[in-house]
């Protein structure tokens, strides 16, 4: 027997989901690329390259449906792979 009660479409995210996920999602980038730059190769004494860390695999704890939405109101860019990027 079909079921005639479709699934319920999930809400969309909140104004407060989509500001900490930002707000996670910069912590998260800045973190890992300061993590790139501690590595042997950067500093005073070397060449002082920056690191080149341009996109990231956001954090899980937000739903995927949160990153589309940030990608769809042009604050990150979808590299491919699973991978964002801020947009400058």
């Amino acid at each position: 027997m079909v079921d005639s009660e479709a699934a319920p479409t999930p809400e969309p995210p909140t104004k407060e989901e989509l500001r900490l996920a930002m707000k996670a999602f910069r912590k998260r980038i800045k973190l890992t690329r300061l993590d790139d730059e501690s590595r042997m190769g950067y500093g005073p004494t070397s060449s002082g390259n920056k690191s080149r860390v341009a996109a990231i695999t956001p954090p899980n704890q937000y739903p995927k449906a949160i990153w589309q939405e940030l990608a769809r109101q042009g604050k990150l860019k979808y590299d491919g792979s699973g991978l964002y990027s801020l947009v400058e």
